[in-house]
């Protein structure tokens, strides 16, 4: 996209007036430092098409982590009217429900000490990872019908996990509405076996500590300190939510066609909400984010057992508590303010994080004085944060803000990069242990294939959509 056919708004927002077929302009968060990099991806271009979908509400927003997606930009955020709005998959992704859970330990790093690289090799003998891998639970039909509507309510009374897990989790693990009547029996089959598994690509199981706190207050009320030990689970519906999207891009396509939508991208699919299809869809999709919050609460769960095992039965179990879990690719009907009127609307979140305000009543009773956590990962190479929700997310981006760092490289050009080098070498010169099944996807997934998270995160917090509390730097990582 030409820069000049942007109006600069703030020092962190920019906007893409409506032209063509555009019912609402597009909204990029970026700083003058990172406008040309996005801007060469052309995802800006793909946030202006969303502006032309139907029952579009305020704005397309873009995050500063916005790269090219399918449809929509990965980094997007859209809200559609919840009665003359759209449901579109690619609003929400292949990966439905990919999202984050952070632990908490009561050791420090300095307790790890010398068990470092056996608790990562622990974690990756009970935590299976790579392509299509699979895991000891093998799921029975009835099983995953129950697993699509309970969510993880079904993994903690079949004894994974501990009962205040779900108190701090988006949706408390589980979203109403699920249908599994909706889902193909392949979806079924692929999710079978694939509970309590990571995956590849950009998924991975983090040891890390709390290196910097920059809001001390906030950071004592989600119980962090400094050099604590902490885990990062970062994975979703695994193969069940990639082959419910696949499903539903077929019926969507030819729902543009039935109900006569105009699209700039045929990649934009969508059906009104109230329509057969877009009900159908609301309710498989539902069922796939169940599945990714079960599929977190057992490796949290597995998690707890590799620690117990590694450090003693006093470092796992409730020991190792849930501070919180977020969704990244969801689309939910939420109730917003919209010039001065209260609307209840679709959001659909790709590559973006809810980031709620203090005293919203979705954010658990403990955290109301500060706001909803915001669970960003970065590399495995250099940081992730925590941080929480403001009033301003709430009055511009529908509660959201940034979910990572955002691909600097494709996979194929880091691939290219990193020939020749010893990845696993370079990060243990950085005091990390890395255990990954494949050392493609860990070249695809280096350090240097993202943005500095860091200069994401303070954007978001230049503009007000999410607070700084506290730096996570890794120490171990489980990669696919």
């Amino acid at each position: 996209m030409n820069r000049s056919r942007l109006n600069k708004l703030s020092d962190t927002l920019w906007e893409i007036p409506p032209t063509g077929g555009m019912r609402v302009p597009a909204h990029l968060y970026a700083t003058e430092r990172m406008i040309d990099t996005i801007l060469a991806d052309n995802a800006p271009e793909q946030a202006a098409n969303v502006a032309h979908l139907p029952g579009i509400v305020r704005a397309s927003l873009a995050m500063p982590d916005i790269h090219w997606g399918y449809g929509f930009p990965i980094g997007g955020v859209a809200a559609f009217d919840a009665h003359d709005g759209v449901i579109s998959p690619g609003g929400v992704g292949y990966d439905i429900n990919c999202g984050v859970r952070l632990m908490a330990s009561p050791l420090t790093r300095q307790d790890l000490g010398p068990h470092l690289r056996r608790l990562v090799e622990e974690l990756f003998r009970r935590v299976p990872s790579g392509v299509g891998s699979a895991g000891p639970l093998k799921l029975t039909p009835k099983q995953m019908r129950q697993v699509a509507v309970e969510g993880a309510g079904w993994a903690l009374r079949q004894g994974h996990g501990t009962p205040g897990d779900l108190a701090y989790m988006e949706e408390h693990g589980c979203i109403g509405g699920a249908d599994p009547q909706r889902v193909s029996e392949r979806a079924y089959e692929r999710g079978a076996g694939q509970l309590g598994t990571l995956g590849s690509g950009n998924h991975f199981l983090e040891i890390g500590y709390v290196s910097e706190i920059d809001d001390a207050a906030a950071a004592r009320t989600l119980g962090l300190a400094l050099d604590q030990l902490t885990v990062i689970i970062h994975t979703g519906s695994r193969g069940f939510g990639h082959q419910t999207c696949e499903d539903y891009l077929g019926l969507m396509d030819r729902a543009v066609g039935k109900y006569r939508i105009a699209l700039p991208d045929r990649q934009l699919a969508c059906a009104p909400i109230h329509s057969e299809e877009g009900q159908a869809y609301l309710g498989a999709m539902r069922c796939a984010i169940n599945y990714a919050f079960a599929n977190r609460q057992v490796i949290a769960h597995r998690v707890r057992e590799a620690f117990a095992a590694v450090l003693g039965p006093g470092a796992g179990s409730a020991a190792l508590r849930t501070v919180y879990e977020v969704a990244h690719n969801i689309a939910k009907f939420e109730t917003h303010d919209v010039n001065g009127e209260s609307r209840k609307v679709c959001v659909h979140r790709k590559g973006a994080t809810r980031a709620y305000a203090p005293g919203r009543p979705e954010v658990p009773a403990a955290y109301q004085a500060i706001g909803q956590p915001v669970l960003i990962p970065g590399d495995m190479g250099r940081y992730s944060y925590v941080l929480t929700g403001t009033p301003r997310a709430m009055a511009e981006t529908f509660g959201s803000t940034c979910h990572g760092a955002g691909r600097a490289m494709s996979r194929h050009q880091a691939l290219k990069a990193g020939r020749g080098r010893d990845l696993l070498r370079e990060l243990a010169g950085r005091g990390i242990v890395v255990q990954a099944q494949d050392r493609r996807t860990l070249a695809e997934e280096m350090p240097d294939a993202y943005k500095d998270v860091a200069v994401v995160v303070d954007t978001c917090a230049r503009a007000g959509l999410s607070n700084k509390v506290a730096q996570l730097k890794p120490l171990g990582c489980v990669k696919g």
